[in-house]
């Protein structure tokens, strides 16, 4: 099975170098000085909770060349860049096209590559780069699946990643789950806004912290009322006192240690484009069915000019 990563962010450099490292057929598309800096040093990676920097020397291209016979492309980049993409990909030869990363507008992203098999995935890697290096934290969980009603990717997905170190989770219903994770991840890049990307003013905050919470229950309940799924099913009980104690603890996490920084507000503050077409978006999805969201427009309001 032959392999294109397209795209060498964070979430890029993370699965080439995972999926390399399990003796996969896989190259990288890098362009500009990053590209040619992994060309001559390698893709070097220093993980939080590794005492080195790893060095994969995972083979580079700078171009989708229609006329290679890539069986999957996993495409990571950012929600905002797809569309810049999507000609080469529809001329590619790839089956089987992975988008990685935040959506909001899946199905609509799926009907226009006809022909193709088009998956959706979520991994559990961030951080941001530096100088020569990914400075990262990489859980090696993924979450990978086609929409709703699609034929199952099951097989698929076991042959990519069987043999390698990822906790694979199978969601059948992708579209779904990228819509509840906005409805979770925008709340905290408003708080990364409101802060300047220093999560830690908001350590003993309960009040805001809460406020959060309150956020994503108003997006989860406007998911759930236009009569789509809470998923993870783990979620699905958001309106109960449990569900609230679990994210403040979650948030308090995140306020008061380093892994705010690099779990959240990194790509918030690197990727301002990204969530605020990414709340555009799911807001125009709240708009569509009536919902009420006050506390999230507040919030929003609240991010000042990063939102503007």
């Amino acid at each position: 099975m032959k392999i294109l990563v397209l795209g060498a962010g964070v979430l890029g450099c993370n699965l080439a170098r995972n999926l390399f490292r399990a003796g996969r057929d896989v190259t990288l598309l890098a362009r500009g000085a990053w590209g040619e800096q992994i060309r001559q040093n390698g893709l070097r990676i220093k993980d939080r909770f590794r005492p080195r920097v790893s060095v994969t020397r995972v083979p580079t291209v700078t171009e989708l060349d229609p006329a290679v016979a890539y069986d999957v492309i996993f495409v990571a980049v950012r929600y905002t860049q797809i569309e810049t993409v999507l000609d080469a990909l529809r001329a590619s030869r790839a089956s089987h096209i992975v988008f990685v990363g935040n959506n909001v507008r899946t199905s609509e992203l799926a009907a226009r590559l006809p022909g193709k098999n088009v998956l959706f995935a979520f991994a559990l890697s961030a951080g941001h780069r530096v100088r020569d290096r990914v400075a990262s934290v990489d859980l090696r969980k993924i979450t990978i699946g086609p929409l709703a009603g699609a034929p199952s990717c099951e097989a698929l997905v076991g042959q990519i990643f069987d043999g390698t170190k990822y906790k694979v989770v199978y969601e059948p219903d992708m579209g779904d789950y990228l819509l509840c994770h906005a409805a979770f991840v925008l709340p905290a890049a408003f708080a990364c806004y409101r802060t300047d990307g220093n999560l830690k003013k908001l350590r003993g905050n309960t009040a805001y912290l809460n406020r959060m919470i309150d956020a994503n229950i108003e997006g989860y309940r406007a998911i759930r009322n236009a009569g789509h799924e809470i998923l993870p099913k783990a979620d699905q009980e958001f309106e109960g006192a449990a569900y609230r104690k679990t994210c403040l603890r979650f948030f308090r996490l995140l306020c008061a240690t380093g892994l705010g920084r690099l779990c959240v507000s990194d790509h918030a503050m690197n990727a301002v484009d990204e969530m605020c077409a990414l709340n555009r978006d799911l807001k125009a999805f709240f708009d569509e069915h009536g919902a009420e969201y006050p506390v999230w427009q507040e919030l929003e309001a609240e991010a000042g000019r990063y939102l503007t």
